[in-house]
């Protein structure tokens, strides 16, 4: 297995909307790029060597996910497509790279990207109140351009199937609890790097901070090993959703952590 304890998922209501790459689009979006703040405004305190990525690192985080995610099925849902079939191994890895890159920066933006040991492992999580689905976020990280590198059946699978499946998921699952949930978007160490409790780590340095504040956490897993090793944290299985437009059903286990007192860990 190229990863650990993955958790796949983009906060997205809406498709990507349908830009072109003019001068001026380009134009703005440099220019929000340079404005980009270098730390998330939802930062739990310093833990076990835990630390914030800066909008400077984007690409040292997201190189890492990459490698993680590298044979992930969700993750790869999207790039092995049959109107693909004539890309290379290197063209399919580029853009798997590139989607990567997006989704960490728009976490920069939004979010809260964390990582330990200097991008052995990073996760990305979507704070209480937070989401991507605004035009500013999906313009300065790059996700315009998903709608120019997926191919045809790409974009069915990622803005018609995949992203309103988890959205409506999401929602049905928690309820009244869905806008003050912490959302484990992403989270993958380097296979190198296994084992030796990085995960643990990011994961407690925000369940730590949601048990403070009473706030359930959410994820979505995609690989049949991960649930055991996610309820020794606290999560507990909901239900199982599919993608179904490839040639197997891929599977997306849901799972939600409940809040706990200092009490209950006695």
């Amino acid at each position: 297995m190229a990863k650990i304890l993955p958790a796949v998922a983009l906060n997205f209501k809406q498709p990507a909307p349908t830009l072109k790459p003019t001068s001026r689009v380009v134009k703005i979006v440099q220019s929000a790029v340079e404005a980009v703040p270098q730390t998330s405004a939802f930062v739990p305190p310093p833990y076990e060597g835990v630390r914030v990525v800066t909008a400077a690192e984007y690409k040292e985080a997201a190189a890492c996910l990459a490698e993680a995610f590298a044979e992930d099925d969700v993750a790869r849902y999207f790039i092995d497509v049959p109107d693909r079939d004539h890309w290379t191994a290197e063209e399919k890895w580029n853009l798997h790279v590139e989607i990567m890159e997006y989704v960490t920066y728009a976490h920069i933006l939004k979010g809260l990207v964390t990582t330990v040991d200097e991008f052995k492992a990073v996760a990305l999580w979507m704070p209480p109140g937070q989401d991507m689905d605004d035009l500013w976020t999906v313009l300065r990280s790059g996700m315009w351009r998903l709608n120019y590198r997926l191919s045809a059946e790409g974009k069915r699978r990622f803005f018609n199937e995949f992203l309103p499946l988890l959205h409506d998921t999401k929602h049905a699952t928690l309820g009244e609890h869905d806008e003050t949930s912490w959302y484990l978007v992403y989270i993958g160490t380097k296979p190198s790097a296994r084992g030796h409790g990085y995960c643990r780590k990011l994961i407690e340095h925000v369940t730590r901070q949601a048990d403070r504040d009473g706030h359930v956490c959410y994820l979505e897993s995609s690989n049949d090993v991960n649930p055991a090793i996610y309820r020794k944290f606290g999560f507990e299985d909901r239900r199982t959703i599919h993608l179904q437009r490839g040639k197997k059903n891929v599977s997306l286990d849901i799972m939600v952590r409940e809040p706990t007192s200092s009490e209950d860990k006695h």
